[in-house]
C-alpha cells in the first residue's frame, strides 16, 4: 500500500467522528453545546470535533465518579474480582489494537509502527501487570502492648482526577488509570485538548470490558478551565498530573491549597553521557533513538549529549552523517521513524530555540528548519554544537527533536554537567567499565538511569522525577502507594 493510500484509508475511517463526553456510563454533549476541532498533525487539517466541557460538566463527571465510589460495587470488590475485569480490558484492547493504533497516530502524528509496538502494547501489558498486583494488596498484623491487636491495611483513596498530556496519550493516562482501578478507585480523566481521541476510545473499551458505570469518566475541555477546576474540586480526592513544570506548578498550588494529595510527573532535560571507553556505534544509535523518538516530544528524551573529548569529533561526525537519513514523513507509512510534531505551536517552539542558538553563537550542524510537507507540522532532527552550559538550549525543555552536544574531560565533570539543570527525570551513560556504572549511577540526580541504552521502560519499573521534574512514581508496585491510604485498626483485648 502506498503512503497516500495508507493515509486515505485511515483518515476516511468512520471511527474518527464527532465525540461526546463520557460520564456515568453514558455519552453526553457538553452542557454549553461547545465543540472543539481535533487536528491531524500530518496534514494540519481538522479530522473531527469533540465536546468542549465547562465546569458544570466537570461537576457532573465528578458526581458520577463519587456515586460510583461511595455507592457502587467497584471499591467493595475483592482484588481478584477487579483483576478479572482489568484482564478483560487488556483482552478487548488486543482485539481492538488496529483501532487504537490508528486513533493514536491520527491524534498525535506518531508513526503507526511505534503506536503499535510501543504505545498500545505497553498499555495492554500495564493492565495485565496491575491485574496481577490487584490480587496481592499488602497489609500486616501488629502486636500492641497491653494485649491489643492492630491491623494495618490499605484502602482506595476515592475519586482520582487524572490530567494527562499530548505526547503519549495512551501510555501516560493508563499508567495512572490501571493502578488506580486496581486499588478500587474511581476516575475523572481529562486528556490533553490536542489529543483526546484515544481516551474516548478507551472509555468504550472500559465499558465493553465490564468496568461499572461511573468508575471511569472522560471529560474533554481546556486545561485552563477544566484542569484548574479539577485541581481544587472538593469531590476529587487526589490529582495525578503529567505535563510541563510550569503548568504542574499551578496545579500543585491549587491542589495544595485544598490539602489534596497529588503526584506530579513534569518536565525533563536529560543528560546522555558517552564516556571514553564506550562502544561508539552502539552509543550513537542510542543517542539517535533518544532524540527522534516521538519527534523529541518525550519528557525523558536524551536532549543533552555529553561526550568525552577524545570521542567528540567522531560522535558529532557520526550524528551529522546519520540524522538526515532517519526516515521522516507520513506517520501512516510503516517505514516512518519520525512523524510530525503534534501542533504548529510545538513546531514553532522548536524553531524559536534554533533562532536562539544562532543568537548565542552556537552552530546548527544538522536540521534547524521546518520541512514543508503535506501541510503537516514537520521538523527534522536537529544537532546544535558550540553551546555553553548556560545556553537556554541546554537549560530549558524544548520538547522537540533538538539535541545539544558538549565535550567533557573527566568523569566528575560529566556528572556535574549532567546534574546542572533544574530537572531530574532521566539520565543515561555509555561505558564498558562496570566500576564506573556503580560509581556514576548513584551520583546522577534522576528518577531513572539507563546504562548502554535509552528509553527502556516496563510497567514493572518505576519512573519519576527529582528536583523540578516532579514527585511520586509511576509504574511498578511502588505506584500503588499513591492510590491508597493506610488505615490502622487497633482492637483492645
Amino acid at each position: 500500500m502506498s503512503t497516500k493510500d495508507a493515509q486515505t484509508t485511515i483518515l476516511d475511517r468512520p471511527r474518527i467522528g464527532p465525540r461526546q463526553l463520557f460520564f456515568g456510563g453514558r455519552w453526553v454533549e457538553a452542557k454549553g453545546g461547545k465543540r472543539r476541532e481535533v487536528f491531524d498533525p500530518s496534514t494540519g487539517r481538522a479530522v473531527t470535533t469533540v465536546a468542549e466541557a465547562g465546569v458544570p460538566d466537570l461537576d457532573a463527571a465528578v458526581a458520577a465518579a463519587r456515586k460510583a465510589f461511595d455507592q457502587g460495587d467497584w471499591a467493595k470488590m475483592s482484588g481478584r474480582e477487579r483483576a478479572r475485569i482489568l484482564l478483560k480490558v487488556a483482552e478487548v484492547m488486543r482485539r481492538r489494537t488496529d483501532e487504537l493504533v490508528l486513533t493514536e497516530s491520527v491524534d498525535v502524528g506518531k508513526p503507526v509502527t511505534f503506536s503499535r509496538i510501543v504505545d498500545v502494547q505497553t498499555v495492554i501489558e500495564t493492565y495485565e501487570y496491575y491485574a496481577a498486583l490487584a490480587q496481592v494488596k499488602e497489609g500486616s498484623f501488629r502486636e500492641v502492648p497491653g494485649g491489643a491487636k492492630a491491623y494495618v491495611y490499605r484502602e482506595p483513596l476515592g475519586v482520582i482526577g487524572a490530567i494527562t498530556p499530548f505526547n503519549f496519550p495512551l501510555i501516560l493516562s493508563n499508567t495512572k488509570l490501571a493502578p488506580a482501578l486496581a486499588m478500587g478507585n474511581t476516575i475523572v480523566h481529562k486528556p490533553a485538548s490536542e489529543t483526546p481521541l484515544s481516551a474516548l476510545l478507551m472509555a468504550e473499551i472500559f465499558a465493553e470490558a465490564g468496568i461499572p458505570d461511573g468508575v471511569v469518566n472522560v471529560i474533554t475541555g481546556p486545561g485552563s478551565v477544566i484542569g484548574e477546576a479539577m485541581s481544587c474540586h472538593p469531590g476529587i480526592d487526589k490529582i495525578a498530573f503529567t505535563g510541563s513544570t510550569e503548568v504542574g506548578r499551578e496545579v500543585a498550588k491549587a491542589a495544595g491549597a485544598a490539602i489534596k494529595p497529588m503526584t506530579m510527573e513534569l518536565g525533563g532535560k536529560s543528560g546522555h553521557i558517552i564516556f571514553g571507553d564506550a562502544d561508539v556505534e552502539k552509543a550513537v544509535g542510542a543517542v539517535i533513538q533518544g532524540i527522534v523518538f516521538n519527534t523529541g516530544q518525550f519528557c525523558m528524551a536524551g536532549t543533552r549529549l555529553l561526550v568525552a573529548r577524545p570521542l567528540y569529533d567522531a560522535v558529532v561526525g557520526a550524528l551529522v552523517g546519520a540524522l538526515p537519513h532517519v526516515p521522516l514523513g507520513n506517520p501512516f507509512d510503516p517505514d516512518t521513524v519520525i512523524g510530525p510534531m503534534v501542533s504548529a505551536k510545538q513546531r514553532a517552539t522548536a524553531e524559536e530555540y534554533c533562532r536562539i542558538a544562532l543568537e548565542e553563537k552556537a552552530t546548527i550542524a544538522v536540521g534547524g528548519q521546518r520541512i514543508d510537507k503535506d501541510g503537516g507540522f514537520y521538523f527534522p532532527p536537529t544537532l546544535v554544537t558550540g553551546v555553553t552550559n548556560q545556553s537556554r538550549l541546554v537549560q530549558e525543555e524544548i520538547f522537540g527533536p533538538v539535541l545539544t552536544v558538549q565535550a567533557f574531560d573527566t568523569e566528575e565533570e560529566a556528572v556535574t554537567l549532567a546534574n546542572s539543570t533544574v530537572y531530574g527525570l532521566a539520565a543515561g551513560f555509555h561505558t564498558r567499565d562496570v566500576g564506573r556504572v556503580h560509581r556514576v549511577a548513584p551520583q546522577l540526580k534522576a528518577g531513572i538511569i539507563w546504562v548502554n541504552s535509552w528509553a527502556i521502560l516496563d510497567p514493572s519499573v518505576p519512573f519519576g522525577g527529582y528536583k523540578q521534574s516532579g514527585f511520586g512514581r509511576e509504574n511498578g508496585p511502588e505506584e500503588l502507594n499513591y492510590y491508597t491510604q493506610i488505615k490502622s485498626t487497633v482492637i483492645a483485648p
